[in-house]
C-alpha cells in the first residue's frame, strides 16, 4: 500500500517540486554551517577580528552541550577565538566552510584556514591584518601528491578509485600577510614559494592516556595500528595492507572510517576482512575503552601519508605511548624515538615492520616511552595556547594593534 501511494504521489509536478526544494536546501546548508559566532571582550574592544575555521565546539557550548572531540580543529578554534577576546578584540567565528557571509563590520584581524581569505578580501580594509592557518601542505602540493598515489595504485592494482582529499586551489597564501601551521620542516617547505613570514605552532592532543605501566611489550612487539580519517590511500592504508598481507606473523588492526569509502573496501575485501592477521574495526571515538584497548596492544602506528600538517592521528597514539612509523610526508618530528620510512614502498613498510618487531623489549620501552613524553611535553592544550597567544600578540605589535 505505501509502495503504491508513494508511486503515486511521484507522478505529480509538486511532489518532484518539493524534492528538488528539499535538495537544493540541503546542498546550501554547508555552505553556512551554523552561521556566525560572536565573543566579546571585556569593556571598551581594540578592536574586531573574525576566524574563519571549526565553529562546531563554540556553537556547542551556546548550546550547552559537550563540543565535538573528532579533530583537533574544533578545540584550535576555541583557543584562537579566546586568544582575541583576551588580547581585546570583539570576535566573530564563521566556519571556514561558510561561503555565504559578508563582512557588515571593518575587520583588523582576519584568521582562516581555506578559501575565505580570497573570497573576503574586497571586504577588508587595506589596514586588516590577515594570517592563514595552513592546515593542509600547500593544496598544489597535496592535490599533487594525492594523484601521485592514486598513478601508482591504479597501476599496481589495474583499476580506479575517487580521491577523496582534492581540493580547489585558492589564493589564501597570496593574500595573507602571515601564515601559521602546526606541521614541521616538510609542510613548511610546501609554502616557501610566497616568501611569506611562517610560524609553527605545536599540535594539539585532546586526549592525554596515562602511561601504560602494565603494557607488555614483548607480547605487543607483533602488533600495529594503522589508525586515520578518510583518504585511505592519501593516508597509505592501501601499501600497509599489501604489507601485512605478506607478512603474517605480524598482525595489523585498522581503526578509520573504511566503509565510507566502499570503491576501496571492494578492492581490499579480502585483506580487510579475509586475512587471519588483519582486523578491520572502523572508526572508534578516541576516548572510548575499546580504542583505549588497542593503543595498549600496539607497539606501534605505522602512517604511510602522501602529505600533512602535522598527521594529528600520529601524535595522539604517542599520547598513549605507541611508536610512530611514518613518512617524512606526515610531518612529525619522529626525534630518536620513531621511525622515519625512507619511502612509501610495500617493501620499505615490510623491512621497517619486521625491523621494530624484533628490536628488544628494552628498545621498545624506551621508544614508547620517549614517544608518550614528548606529547605530554610538546603536545598539550596549553602548550598550543602559548604558542598562539604569543605568535598572535608579536603580529599585533608589529602591525600597532595592542
Amino acid at each position: 500500500m505505501l509502495k503504491r501511494l508513494w508511486r503515486y504521489l511521484q507522478r505529480y509536478q509538486l511532489y518532484l517540486w518539493g524534492r528538488e526544494v528539499i535538495t537544493a536546501g540541503l546542498s546550501v546548508w554547508p555552505q553556512f554551517r551554523g552561521g556566525v559566532v560572536s565573543l566579546h571582550a571585556a569593556g571598551n574592544p581594540h578592536g574586531h577580528a573574525l576566524i574563519s575555521y571549526d565553529n562546531q565546539g563554540l556553537l556547542c557550548k551556546r548550546r550547552g552541550q559537550p563540543g565535538p572531540t573528532h579533530h583537533p580543529q574544533v578545540l584550535k578554534t576555541l583557543v584562537m577565538a579566546q586568544t582575541f577576546v583576551d588580547l581585546g578584540y570583539d570576535v566573530d567565528v564563521i566556519h571556514c566552510e561558510n561561503q555565504k557571509f559578508v563582512p557588515w563590520k571593518p575587520y583588523d584581524v582576519v584568521v582562516d584556514t581555506r578559501m575565505n581569505l580570497q573570497r573576503l578580501q574586497p571586504y577588508l580594509p587595506s589596514s586588516c591584518v590577515k594570517i592563514l592557518h595552513c592546515d593542509t601542505a600547500e593544496i598544489v602540493y597535496q592535490n599533487w601528491a594525492e594523484m601521485s598515489r592514486m598513478l601508482a595504485f591504479q597501476r599496481r592494482r589495474g583499476i580506479t578509485v575517487p580521491p577523496n582529499r582534492l581540493e580547489t586551489p585558492h589564493l589564501g597564501v597570496e593574500y595573507a600577510d602571515y601564515l601559521t601551521t602546526c606541521g614541521n620542516e616538510f609542510t613548511v617547505n610546501t609554502y616557501t614559494y610566497a616568501d611569506k613570514p611562517i610560524f609553527r605552532l605545536p599540535m594539539v592532543v585532546q586526549k592525554m592516556w596515562s602511561w601504560p605501566q602494565n603494557k607488555d611489550f614483548d607480547v605487543s612487539r607483533h602488533r600495529f595500528l594503522w589508525f586515520g580519517s578518510r583518504g585511505m590511500i592519501h593516508k597509505g592504508l592501501d601499501l600497509v595492507l599489501e604489507a601485512f598481507a605478506k607478512i603474517p606473523e605480524c598482525q595489523l588492526t585498522i581503526v578509520g572510517p573504511v566503509h565510507n569509502e566502499p570503491e576501496f573496501v571492494n578492492v581490499y575485501r579480502k585483506e580487510l576482512f579475509h586475512t587471519p592477521n588483519i582486523k578491520c574495526m572502523g572508526w572508534l571515538e578516541k576516548s572510548s575503552d575499546e580504542f583505549r584497548i588497542v593503543l595498549e596492544e600496539s607497539v606501534a602506528h605505522i602512517f604511510p601519508s602522501a602529505s600533512e600538517a602535522g598527521a594529528a592521528a600520529v601524535i595522539e597514539t604517542m599520547a598513549a605511548g605507541v611508536i610512530p612509523i611514518v613518512t617524512y610526508e606526515a610531518s612529525i618530528d619522529v626525534e630518536n624515538f620513531g621511525v622515519l620510512l625512507e619511502d612509501a614502498s610495500i617493501e620499505t613498510i615490510m623491512r621497517q615492520v619486521r625491523q621494530v618487531a624484533a628490536m628488544s623489549e628494552e628498545e621498545l620501552h624506551r621508544r614508547a616511552r620517549k614517544a608518550w613524553e614528548s606529547a605530554h611535553s610538546n603536545n598539550t592544550p596549553e602548550k598550543f595556547e602559548r604558542s598562539y597567544r604569543s605568535t598572535i600578540e608579536m603580529i599585533l605589535a608589529k602591525h600597532g594593534k595592542r
